[in-house]
Parts: structure tokens; sequence; C-alpha cells
């Protein structure tokens, strides 16, 4: 897991990482890392997993990828989540620091 304990890659083509996410927000947007997680604010209510469904299309469009390749590993209904990103075509800036 090297020095960014909050991300690492599965194999060559799968991303993993850990989400603090913080709902109802202004906008949807990375943060920065806190701790072993990324914070992410989500511009959606924390009602009935709404604020997730939000974060995945975000994410999809973040990383280039389908909704489809956004996997929930944990964490529908909590603001503790982690992430599979299959095949991103892109790596969003919060990535590469």
């Amino acid at each position: 897991m090297e020095d960014n304990k909050w991300y690492w890659w599965e194999d060559d083509s799968t991303l993993v990482f850990n989400v603090l996410g913080t709902p109802s927000s202004k906008k949807t947007q990375f943060l920065k890392p806190y701790g072993n997680q990324l914070k992410i604010s989500v511009a959606a209510a924390a009602e009935k997993g709404k604020a997730t469904k939000h974060l995945i299309k975000f994410l999809a469009k973040e990383f280039g990828v389908r909704q489809n390749d956004v996997e929930l590993v944990f964490g529908l209904t909590t603001t503790s989540k982690q992430f599979r990103i299959h095949n991103p075509k892109k790596l969003p800036e919060v990535f590469k620091q």
C-alpha cells in the first residue's frame, strides 16, 4: 500500500480506495486525504443511499468509466465507504499527489 494508505492498486487495472463522504454539501468534489480515507463532499442527501448513488455517478465521470465500472465494496448507507474502479481511463489529481 506504500505511502498513500487510502488507495492502492489491486492489480494492473483495478484501483481500490477508502472514502469518508460528507453528504448534503453544496458541491460534489474531492477534498483531501484524511488518515486512511479520502474526504469527498457530496451534493446529495444521505437518505436511502441517494448520496452514494450520486457519488458513484461523480466517480464514474472523474475516472472516465461507466457507472458499472465503479464498484461499491462496502458503505451503501454510511459515510465510510470503499470503492473499486475497474480500468480507470483517467486518474484525478488527488491520486497523483
